[in-house]
């Protein structure tokens, strides 16, 4: 008997919200577990308690923003027009079927009325929560950083002299020279906090942010993220990341890693004095004159600062300023130098090097890299490339951080902070469901339905071989 069509519609449904939504729903197993009991007292201070029109609650406010990054939905129009539909979206932020949805404008409101630092205490709670739950050890961070397309058009980038540049900035206590040959600057006019910046020479220069990421080795939870502008330097921002992995975790890591970008004398010096391993691979020395001697035939004696070129002849400490040494020769000594031709330009008189401080750090590391890594040592990287790039590429893939969706350094911070606790809540509510191993790793969010119910309905246990054929993707790297 073939059933017929209903064509009128319930005037009431059985149940909950609750009711219609799986127990595998990735915002249910995150209801489970997230904790924003605290945040109204968090924001109470930036409300008028004696009048006003009642605002959305905080925390409805939240449960919608995460879960739009949860389903890849980062704008708030977006966002609001999934949540008229989807019942787990409903659910999750507390809004019955009866209830109007808020206007995407409230959204946009209240993120500029909390500020970026509201939002990074959320995702710094959310990490409180992974290391009460046993998934962070604080031994092994990786350290990387990844850069964000501004939301921008090619149209607004415009080239400005550094003169103009400074009149629309505050003047800096030691001001620039003018110079006759001042360089140029591109910025946007619509996001001016947005700098030009590539990953790497074989792509072009957009204008970007630059996202600096320390993800813990254990269970792969993000211990610390922040935002810069695209041109700021990794390297240069490695000791502070690392300040706030210690504040973080309660303690300093016993490794880090990290690539050649942050390959810096500095950081090897520092972390060699706090007793960190540095899995660090040195840049390759370039050879800009390759018929001229390179700074690494000068011997370097730390101690007595004194620098021997390789004709035995010292050069003298001349100066001492902006983290560098600078030693020279005398005139007399190189004019008569038989190696003279090939130590430096025929226009020049003497050899003049820069030293920076913690050079024999550095050597150190060469040397290392040189002899070669110990198997400890290769597979802490192997693992650095798969933990925290592949973060980097699930938070672009996934959760919509390919491109930042608001302008401005505070607006892409609050985009970061909630991207990042949200790869956390996905890690956490996996470990309390009891689901671990590759398939809480490898989850992604566009497919976890298919995946996780397929695993739940037993219908992948006639294709897949036993478990006990199964390895832990980290046991692999670690064998």
């Amino acid at each position: 008997m073939i059933g017929t069509t209903q064509s009128q519609e319930a005037l009431f449904i059985p149940g909950s919200l609750r009711s219609f939504l799986p127990d595998d729903h990735i915002l249910v197993q995150v209801n489970a577990i997230l904790d924003l009991s605290w945040l109204r007292d968090e924001v109470s201070d930036l409300y008028d308690v004696h009048g006003g029109r009642p605002s959305i609650p905080p925390e409805n406010a939240i449960r919608l923003m995460l879960a739009g990054f949860f389903l890849g939905l980062v704008k708030d129009r977006a966002l609001l027009r999934e949540a008229q539909v989807n019942l787990a979206i409903r659910w999750f932020a507390r809004y019955p079927l009866n209830q109007a949805l808020p206007d995407h404008s409230t959204l946009s409101k209240l993120r500029t009325r909390w500020g970026a630092a509201t939002f990074k205490r959320i995702f710094q709670r959310v990490v409180q929560q992974c290391i009460a739950a046993g998934l962070v050890s604080g031994e092994t961070v990786h350290v990387d950083a990844t850069l964000i397309r501004a939301d921008v058009s090619w149209a607004s980038v415009v080239e400005q002299h550094v003169e103009q540049v400074l009149q629309e900035n505050p003047a800096p206590a030691d001001p620039l020279p003018a110079a006759a040959a001042a360089p140029r600057k591109k910025r946007s006019l619509t996001d001016p906090d947005a700098s030009l910046s590539t990953a790497n020479k074989t792509q072009p220069m957009e204008p970007c942010y630059k996202q600096h990421t320390a993800v813990d080795d254990q269970a792969g939870i993000i211990v610390d993220v922040e935002v810069e502008t695209g041109e700021a330097s990794e390297g240069a921002q490695l000791l502070a990341q690392l300040s706030r992995v210690a504040e973080a975790t309660g303690g300093l890591p016993q490794v880090i890693t990290a690539d050649s970008g942050y390959a810096h004398p500095t950081n090897y010096a520092t972390l060699e004095c706090l007793a960190i391993d540095a899995v660090i691979p040195p840049q390759r020395q370039g050879r800009r004159f390759p018929e001229r001697l390179p700074t690494r035939r000068f011997a370097y004696d730390a101690v007595p600062q004194r620098v021997r070129c390789p004709a035995g002849q010292y050069l003298r400490l001349v100066n001492a300023h902006d983290g560098a040494l600078t030693f020279r020769s005398t005139a007399a000594t190189c004019r008569a130098c038989p190696l003279r031709a090939r130590c430096f330009a025929p226009s020049a008189t003497v050899r003049t090097l820069h030293i920076p401080v913690g050079y024999e750090a550095l050597l150190r590391a060469r040397r290392r890299k040189a002899r070669g890594w110990d198997a400890a040592t290769r597979r802490h990287y192997r693992r650095h490339r798969w933990l925290v790039e592949g973060i980097h590429g699930e938070a672009k893939a996934c959760h919509g951080l390919r491109r930042a969706v608001r302008r401005g350094l505070p607006q892409v911070a609050i985009q970061v902070y909630l991207t990042a606790a949200v790869i956390n809540l996905k890690r956490l509510a996996k470990h309390a469901a009891g689901i671990g191993g590759i398939w809480a790793r490898a989850w992604c969010l566009r497919g976890h339905q298919m995946v996780w119910g397929a695993i739940t309905r037993g219908t992948v246990a006639l294709i897949l071989l036993p478990l006990s054929l199964y390895r832990d993707p980290g046991a692999r790297v670690a064998a």
